[in-house]
């Protein structure tokens, strides 16, 4: 007996509880106005909805940044660049500030094909320029790249679609290296390269002048690890030179990446380039040496970059939001429209009622509604 009083005051206290009291039916009114609004809530909670599920799916980049503490491994270097003569005439290398050469036999190819593009690379040098261009306007675009990793078509030039009539008039050297994570150049000029105490040399005591020409493209240049679908910024270059003795540098300020994506996660590194070329003449004072060089230094600071998104949680509570607000509000706009017309309709009213005008027995006028009276039911 006991025990059912307490089960009786306990459910007795949890109903006084009760923040949600619920209304008989019969008490509830239904009106035109507020299915409307209802009908607009509703549709406006969906939209709304459907809206935070696409912001839920998005995803956005993270930058961090940090002192780069790795100075002992190697730095990969990733070239394919097409010069506009023999292949037995030119040579490549990389001489760092420790004075170590990184000679082309370490990693590169040397392979004679025609400076002209075919259609269909031309096609594709024009489109990557173009994406080139609006990444130089729109810096957010490196962003979406990032995200994109593996999706879009290869940044690689793609193959000769045709067989040229013509003997093959140009040199394409493309492969990796691995330096050392120290200032360097790598360099591409007339002859190729031998050890020397001093640093090297390159043979081009028996090249004849004329045959120079460092007209050239490159199709890519980047540094660490290689990561299809990013566009590195010299990727599609190219320079056409009238003059024989003529030096293109490249002057490359390299950024150590950590790209953490859903996709993949790579050690690669970013860089920003500046450009000069000028003509090698030494009776007007113009001194050096006639070829490609690029000459790159790395940064002390390493950036993370790191694709997140927004918790389930995070999600859950803006939807709770979302429903919750237009609720409440669509609930107190109904209430205040609802009492605004009510306060207009009612004036209206009392302006336009006027009561009837009732004669009494005596021949006088009443305004007022006369009482009904035993006589009167006679």
């Amino acid at each position: 007996m006991m025990r059912r009083l307490n089960r009786k005051k306990a459910l007795h206290l949890v109903q006084e509880l009760d923040a949600f009291p619920k209304v008989p039916e019969s008490y509830v009114e239904t009106t035109a106005s507020g299915g409307t609004v209802s009908l607009i809530a509703f549709t406006t909670m969906a939209v709304l909805a459907i809206l935070e599920f696409f912001v839920y799916q998005h995803t956005w980049m993270k930058y961090e940044y940090e002192v780069d503490k790795d100075f002992s491994s190697k730095l990969r270097l990733n070239i394919d660049v097409t010069v506009a003569m023999r292949c037995q005439y030119i040579g490549a290398d990389v001489l760092d500030l420790a004075e170590t050469m990184v000679a082309a036999s370490d990693g590169l190819t040397y392979e004679p094909v025609n400076f002209d593009l075919s259609p269909l690379q031309r096609i594709w040098q024009r489109t990557l320029l173009h994406i080139q261009s609006r990444l130089q306007e729109e810096h957010s675009l490196q962003d979406v790249l990032f995200k994109s990793v593996f999706k879009g078509a290869p940044t690689s030039l793609p193959p000769r679609e045709d067989n040229p009539s013509q003997p093959p008039n140009a040199c394409r050297i493309h492969g990796h290296l691995y330096v050392n994570k120290v200032a360097g150049n790598f360099h591409i000029t007339v002859g190729k390269a031998i050890p020397h105490p001093r640093g090297h040399a390159h043979l081009a005591a028996l090249i004849s002048h004329d045959t120079y020409n460092f007209s050239h493209r490159i199709d890519h240049l980047s540094f660490g690890e290689e990561v299809p679908g990013i566009i590195n910024p010299l990727d599609g270059t190219e320079k056409i030179s009238v003059e024989h003795n003529r030096m293109f540098q490249y002057f490359i300020t390299i950024v150590p990446t950590k790209l953490k994506t859903y996709k993949i996660s790579a050690d690669t590194h970013q860089f920003s380039v500046t450009e000069q070329e000028r003509v090698i003449n030494h009776a007007t004072g113009s001194h050096g040496v006639s070829g490609i060089f690029m000459k790159y230094d790395i940064n002390s600071l390493m950036v993370t970059v790191t694709e997140q998104h927004m918790p389930f949680w995070q999600f859950l509570v803006r939807l709770c939001g979302i429903i919750g607000g237009i609720f409440s509000t669509t609930g107190m706009v109904h209430g205040l429209v609802g009492f605004l017309v009510d306060i207009v309709c009612c004036r209206f009213k009392l302006g336009t009622y006027k009561p009837k005008d009732v004669s009494l027995l005596d021949g006088h006028v009443n305004n007022h509604t006369p009482l009904i009276t035993e006589n009167n039911k006679h």
